[in-house]
């Protein structure tokens, strides 16, 4: 046999390999989606958006724990995206040969890739062993810890990838240093700075672990975000477990419901990245 042909026979082979990995993959993807959408599709109704989670036996739905969910997940975004920021604009601006900088962008890597149970264990002990009691505010404290480092991230790449040429000229211009970063940067990075937004929400959007060390659950309405809030990955979490055909119904419903916003939020996230300056 030739060399040529040799080489073509393992590629030939090597391509195969990749094509059966990848369809494993999509394999193994395909039947969660279809388990999920066969028991998920059942449990929606008017009755899961407008009920509060019942008792066992009864009728009832999410309405509690999805408002919780929306709460947590919109405080937590709100205290984590500024802080993300500012610190992946240092990152990028001021720090880009900088001891301490490079210390920011590893413990930065570090909280990236942290298990988010490590997360919920550490604000458990700061703030609900103080506090005595589970609350919102410490699931929503929790939440916005894992929002910083995926936005610091994102924020420093994109602002990373503004021509040097395009501050250079606003200085030139006797524009001062934070304006030509606000006015300059922010504007030409706004696409995959939102990007990587939303795919800190999607991130956090379906984090139990946390939340069961802080904000536990809430089988009532409240919007008191001092005391214990139900929310839909606990919920989730607690009606599959149980030995019970309606919550474990609900359960199934939950977690469609989460898999969609989780699915919206990529999709807008691409979007939004599609029409980067970047990509133009």
């Amino acid at each position: 046999m030739s060399l040529y042909a040799m080489r073509r026979c393992r590629n030939a082979m090597v391509a195969m390999l990749a094509i059966l990995a990848t369809a494993l993959g999509v394999l193994w993807l395909g039947l969660i989606l279809f388990t999920l959408l066969r028991h998920g599709i059942v449990a929606l109704s008017p009755d899961l958006f407008t009920e509060m989670t019942p008792p066992p036996g009864s009728k009832g739905g999410l309405l509690n724990a999805i408002f919780g969910s929306v709460v947590m997940t919109a405080m937590a975004t709100a205290i984590g995206t500024p802080v993300g920021i500012l610190a992946g604009t240092f990152l990028a601006e001021y720090g880009r040969s900088n001891r301490f900088a490079e210390s920011v962008r590893f413990i930065n890597d570090i909280l990236l890739s942290a298990p988010s149970i490590i997360i919920g264990l550490f604000v458990y002990e700061v703030m609900v062993l103080r506090m005595g009691h589970f609350s919102a505010w410490a699931g929503t404290v929790a939440l916005a810890i894992i929002v910083v480092p995926v936005v610091v991230r994102t924020t420093e790449d994109m602002l990373r990838l503004v021509p040097d040429s395009l501050r250079e000229a606003a200085a030139a211009l006797g524009a001062p240093r934070w304006k030509v970063i606000v006015m300059i940067a922010y504007r030409a990075a706004v696409q995959g700075m939102l990007t990587g937004i939303m795919l800190a929400v999607a991130r956090i959007a379906g984090e139990t672990a946390p939340l069961l060390f802080t904000a536990l659950n809430n089988q009532f309405w409240t919007t008191n975000m001092n005391a214990p809030m139900a929310n839909l990955p606990t919920v989730i979490f607690q009606f599959a477990l149980s030995p019970y055909a309606d919550w474990q119904s609900l359960a199934w419903g939950g977690a469609l419901l989460i898999t969609a916003s989780i699915l919206v939020l990529n999709i807008a996230a691409r979007i939004v990245a599609s029409r980067s300056s970047f990509t133009r």
